[in-house]
């Protein structure tokens, strides 16, 4: 590897070469091109993987984990996803637990420091890939390609499509899985270090490397390739096979074989099935912790896996693969999510898209051709690993093994980028091999280096909230209804309900079908009172997906406020047998039985809400109140105090209980709540001009005019307090009157 490390003699410097600099430079590189991203936001999945996912919290046994899926749920149900990154979830717990609570700017900084760590990592990766296995007398490794393994792991520290996983929180079981993955391999090499005898090697650490190989799996699915990884670099570094060679043999079946006798004899064969065997121990584990099969996805999430012909399922597939391998080449146009109509379906020949997927195997068959038939040993091997390291690890997302829940994911590319960067950079030494302007090569090196350090920082940026993230989708795939579904969440979520209503028309124009988008622009609608459209929208979502509880139960709050009585409880009735632990919906059929005056049912379906949800404050408010204006103030009280036990902060339980206990004469308790509850929301009129009312029950005539004034300052609207403040005046009046 000394000729591919002199072509590159001009475009890395002998200054950096000592291992210790090379690391520093890689890991200065690594940090600066994402260190924008540490003070981001929780976005996208990272809501439900983190701040709704339950495994987070202390309350959950840490037992739980392994049999739940990344998100929360249980491995068993029918609607996991079947992720299963028991150890990438532990490290957001720790996260959680030593930062006190979800302040999203550890958890980013834990992923740029492994990032910084993998790229570190990958210097001592690309020396054995690209500089072979060699070891000196006293047992240490010795980096054969020292300019080589820099410059590659230079371009894999500053690769733009790893923005997603250094700077997405749920990335890092991504960054974790690669992590473990490249300890696997390094384990891998470190069984060949005992001796430079051909043949022998350390038993221990090829099972240390499959054990971590396993525990990469737990952080990413697709960890466990590093076991095909192993076997490839075996064959080719260890073994020094032949491939070419050794298939020619085979068909001018020539008997002598003595590649084959050698590798044996020096124990490949007992390598391969140690691979082989955990490999296959591992996936079988897997499977069976997974319970009910595979996930199910839906024909959005994936639809050329739902393409009826197979001939339409290859050519897409192939087109998805022809555009990862755009995204390493020229990753400008990334996009949090490619998915929903943003790639359309290629149905013919005379797509013009096809020509794409052709210049992919055009490309890629050219560099097999060049790894097997090469007479240069180092390029066959070197050429060789790279496409190893590039296509065993995006095997899993490949569709050939089984449905992935994705069209394109720049995620995925995390691992298989490394091969990218080996091959790019044995292609930069061949260039520079071939030309004299060597020069030109070096700047060519060095822009691209500075422009995907740029690219990084500018995407990183646009990770840091939502809104960015969302809004720099919009031109990568104006095609997609979900993103234009994300953008108009969000300015919904920010109170822009105009603006929203119109991405989420135009994210249903694009997916007719698109349930999420129908239901919440059937909210908005509904809080601005436009309920005939929202009902027809909410009616067809239900039609579309019969078994989505959120859009019965918004239906049937549309149905309750046009009269319609029946209709919103049979959708109520709905929405509770396809969810059963809805608290939100009893509450809404609680206030449905409230208004038809079923005050058992109503208090009963409120009691469920808070069973379910014991912070469910709006029920426990709703009872206290239905109790206190049927005149049951004992159990009023009773459940009063019941709420605030459990939510002791909550101002308007205070607020509702004083009312009660001053009905029942209890003045001195219920000032306290009252003053306590001015104390958490000092400018409530309400809470003032119920004060005054107290005060003015209790003789308190001076505090009761103080308050009494207060309220109206705050709302001077309201009638009832204008009255009341109208009595103690003419009451203080009197008063003075008669002191005179």
């Amino acid at each position: 590897m000394a000729e591919l490390d002199a072509d590159l003699g001009h475009i890395i410097p002998s200054s950096v070469l000592a291992p210790f600099w090379a690391k520093l430079v890689v890991g200065f590189v690594s940090l600066v091109c994402f260190a924008r991203s540490y003070d981001g936001d929780f976005v996208f999945d990272d809501s439900e993987a983190i701040i709704n996912n339950k495994d987070l919290r202390a309350e959950t046994p840490l037992g739980d984990l392994w049999h739940h899926d990344f998100w929360g749920s249980r491995l068993s149900s029918n609607t996991s996803h079947k992720s299963y990154r028991p150890l990438t979830v532990l490290t957001f717990r720790i996260n959680y637990y030593l930062s006190g609570g979800f302040y999203p700017m550890s958890f980013h900084v834990v992923n740029i420091l492994l990032h910084g760590g993998i790229s570190v990592l990958m210097v001592d990766v690309f020396s054995v890939l690209f500089g072979g296995l060699q070891y000196s007398s006293r047992g240490r490794r010795l980096n054969l390609a020292p300019r080589s393994s820099l410059l590659a792991a230079l371009l894999f520290a500053a690769h733009p499509v790893h923005t997603e996983c250094v700077a997405g929180v749920v990335g890092r079981a991504d960054l974790l899985g690669a992590l473990f993955f490249l300890l696997s391999f390094l384990g891998y090499c470190k069984a060949f270090r005992e001796s430079n005898k051909e043949g022998t090697h350390s038993t221990f650490w090829v099972l240390l490397s499959i054990l971590l190989g396993a525990v990469a799996m737990l952080c990413k699915e697709q960890g466990i390739t590093v076991l095909g990884l192993n076997a490839v670099f075996d064959i080719l570094v260890i073994g020094k096979l032949n491939v070419l060679e050794m298939v020619q043999k085979v068909l001018h079946k020539d008997k002598s074989l003595e590649n084959l006798g050698t590798l044996r004899n020096g124990g490949l064969l007992f390598r391969m099935t140690l691979l082989a065997s955990g490999g296959a121990g591992v996936l079988y584990m897997r499977w069976k912790i997974m319970g009910t099969g595979p996930p199910a996805f839906t024909e959005v999430d994936n639809p050329a896996s739902f393409a009826d012909s197979m001939l339409v399922r290859a050519i897409n597939y192939n087109y998805y693969y022809s555009l990862n391998a755009w995204l390493l080449l020229c990753p400008w146009w990334l996009c949090f999510d490619w998915s929903m109509g943003c790639i359309p379906l290629i149905k013919s020949a005379g797509d013009w898209r096809v020509i794409a997927l052709a210049a992919l195997w055009f490309c890629l068959i050219g560099l097999i051709c060049q790894a097997l038939c090469s007479e240069d040993s180092h390029k066959r091997r070197i050429l060789t690993l790279g496409l190893g390291f590039l296509i065993i690890p995006f095997l899993p997302a490949s569709n050939l093994f089984f449905r992935v829940g994705f069209v394109v994911a720049e995620r995925v590319l995390y691992l298989p980028s490394a091969g990218y960067c080996m091959l790019l950079t044995f292609g930069f030494g061949a260039l520079s091999k071939h030309t004299k302007k060597k020069k030109l090569i070096a700047t060519v090196v060095l822009g691209i280096l500075f422009i995907n350090m740029l690219r990084c920082m500018i995407r990183s940026g646009e990770w840091r909230n939502e809104e960015q993230l969302f809004r720099s989708a919009l031109s990568v795939c104006p095609l997609n209804a979900k993103v234009h579904y994300n953008v108009g969440k969000n300015l919904a979520d920010k109170g822009n309900q105009t603006a929203a209503i119109r991405y989420y028309r135009e994210a249903v124009r694009l997916n007719p079908k698109y349930v999420h988008a129908m239901n919440n622009l059937g909210n908005i609608l509904k809080e601005r009172n436009e309920l005939q459209e929202a009902e027809e929208l909410l009616s067809l979502a239900v039609q579309i997906q019969p078994d989505f509880a959120a859009a019965w139960m918004n239906l049937g709050i549309v149905q309750n406020s046009l009269k319609r009585f029946e209709a919103a409880e049979q959708s109520y009735r709905t929405a509770i047998k396809h969810r059963r632990k809805y608290p939100d919906c009893y509450y809404n059929l609680g206030r449905l039985y409230a208004d038809l005056n079923r005050h058992v049912d109503a208090l009963n379906a409120w009691r469920n809400a808070t069973v379910l949800k014991p912070e469910h404050s709006l029920a426990w408010n709703n009872m206290i109140i239905l109790l206190d204006n049927t005149g049951n103030l004992a159990q009023a009280e009773a459940v009063g105090r019941e709420a605030l036990e459990l939510i002791p902060n909550d101002h308007s339980l205070m607020f509702s209980l004083a009312n009660v206990l001053g009905k029942s004469q209890k003045y001195k308790e219920s000032e306290a709540l009252f003053l306590k509850a001015i104390k958490a929301h000092p400018n409530a009129a309400s809470y003032h001009g119920n004060l005054a009312v107290l005060y003015h029950r209790w003789g308190h005539l001076d505090l009761a005019k103080k308050h009494y004034e207060i309220s109206l300052q705050l709302d001077p609207t309201a009638s009832g307090t204008k009255e009341n403040y109208s009595l103690l005046r003419r009451k203080l009046e009197q008063k003075q009157k008669k002191d005179v």
